[in-house]
């Protein structure tokens, strides 16, 4: 399934509308418009592209759709930008999520306390991910995470 074409099937119709208005993040970078609702987006083309695409593990594919969401999240929420862009990579034994966005604030990880009910993003992207940094392009920045993946 590696070398497959994914092609969706009526049941992803949610899936097959986000694909149509904002394109395959494998093939290039897809824009979404900095809304809340755009988390779901995302979290939709992350799955179809996972899980579906590239045949990944449950597992790994649910982690990933978890921590799309948190990066999507703060985009949408501290960068005051109109939209965002979103990319997934995949080479031997890795797969990457990167969300681009025109703020060069850094992201910043804060300690986390059991009760606390906001600021666990960059905490889950943390322990969930292999590896997980920002890159400061001119205009902007990237926030990217990478888990390791068995290639089938």
């Amino acid at each position: 399934m590696a070398g497959a074409r994914w092609t969706p099937t009526v049941d992803d119709e949610l899936t097959v509308k986000a694909f149509e208005l904002f394109g395959d993040p494998t093939a290039h970078e897809v824009r979404l418009p900095s809304r809340p609702e755009s988390a779901a987006s995302a979290r939709r083309l992350t799955q179809c592209v996972v899980l579906r695409k590239w045949g990944m593990s449950p597992q790994l594919s649910e982690y990933a759709v978890l921590l799309v969401s948190e990066l999507v999240g703060n985009a949408v929420r501290h960068t005051g930008a109109r939209s965002f862009g979103l990319r997934i990579h995949r080479r031997r034994g890795w797969i990457r999520v990167e969300v681009r966005d025109p703020s060069r604030g850094l992201p910043c990880l804060m300690p986390v306390q059991e009760l606390d009910i906001s600021g666990r993003g960059l905490f889950l992207v943390d322990k969930l991910s292999d590896r997980w940094g920002v890159d400061l392009l001119p205009r902007g920045k990237t926030t990217w995470f990478e888990m390791r993946a068995a290639d089938r």
